[in-house]
């Protein structure tokens, strides 16, 4: 066998022990079915009762707003490899670069004003 291979073999074993030791110390230790009681095994919701429907339903606007939260947060992985490269772009005398993130950050400043006069992020309807 090879020895390059033993420390990932041995990692192995460790965690498959680890596993059934634990599960069997659940075993050993836990409460039997008629240890336990019925209130005790309902699920615990938060604090919550639960009883009612299982899936709430939550506004259009929720949803919304999560959207555009992903939508306005995923300009900011554009933004980031620009202003880590933008002294080279100066250095080098490229000022188209700096132009166009401007055009870039204003056409997302437009669709924000534009979310913003919608009412999209206004919560009280």
């Amino acid at each position: 066998m090879n020895t390059d291979y033993l420390p990932i073999l041995v990692q192995f074993l460790i965690a498959g022990g680890f596993a059934a030791v634990t599960l069997l110390i659940s075993v050993v230790l836990g409460k039997t079915a008629q240890q336990r009681s019925e209130v005790k095994d309902q699920a615990y919701e938060c604090g919550m009762l639960p009883i009612g429907e299982t899936q709430p339903r939550f506004s259009v606007k929720f949803y919304l707003v999560a959207m555009l939260f992903v939508i306005f947060d995923i300009e900011v992985v554009f933004l980031y490899p620009w202003a880590v490269s933008f002294q080279e772009f100066v250095r080098d005398g490229v000022w188209v670069a700096f132009y166009s993130m401007l055009g870039f950050v204003g056409i997302l400043f437009l669709a924000y004003l534009y979310a913003l006069k919608k009412g999209a992020l206004r919560w009280s309807d």
